[in-house]
């Protein structure tokens, strides 16, 4: 899928709401459900794999973007359809041209740097196990920088992104 493909698939579902998740409704036991789990789309490592260099290669990620696709489309064709889909273990196997990696499950905002590659941890929507509000991170991509910026879920909803991400998105 291209960037242009997923950012159309997101526009089509901005606005729309997912009653089963809502807590009212979920807090009672409705009867038997089903969810999928996958695991280790590691983009990258086919390559590596069978080029014996596990340690390096792995700048290929062809074969594991058109498996993952292949998952994605069988979900999407199960009826009944699952409660939800969940993706655990190793996410990518090598780092091209990576320069941040973000994550969360620390329940708080937390980083740093390592050989020239930013970790950015984004503090959780619910628990919060710091002094961060409940929110969300803002990651403007350009071809030159990653820049992002965490913002509660009041300020967002309220204010939107800032004007200078915004600026960063326009064509040049």
């Amino acid at each position: 899928m291209s960037a242009e493909e997923a950012g159309d698939v997101f526009h089509r579902a901005r606005g729309r709401t997912l009653d089963a998740f809502s807590s009212e409704k979920e807090r009672e036991w409705k009867g038997p459900f089903y969810f999928i789990q996958g695991a280790d789309p590691q983009f990258g490592l086919m390559k590596a794999w069978s080029t014996g260099d596990c340690d390096n290669g792995g700048d290929e990620w062809g074969q594991e973007i058109r498996l993952t696709e292949q998952a994605v489309q069988a979900i999407n064709k199960l009826n009944p359809k699952p409660k939800f889909f969940v993706l655990c273990g190793d996410l990518i196997h090598a780092m091209p041209g990576v320069k941040a990696v973000f994550s969360g499950h620390y329940h708080r905002n937390a980083g740093g740097t390592y050989q020239n590659l930013d970790m950015v941890v984004s503090s959780a929507i619910g628990c919060q196990l710091g002094r961060d509000s409940h929110g969300l991170r803002v990651v403007v991509v350009t071809a030159e920088n990653i820049v992002h910026r965490y913002y509660s879920l009041d300020e967002l909803s309220e204010k939107g992104i800032d004007d200078d991400l915004l600026d960063l998105m326009k064509e040049k």
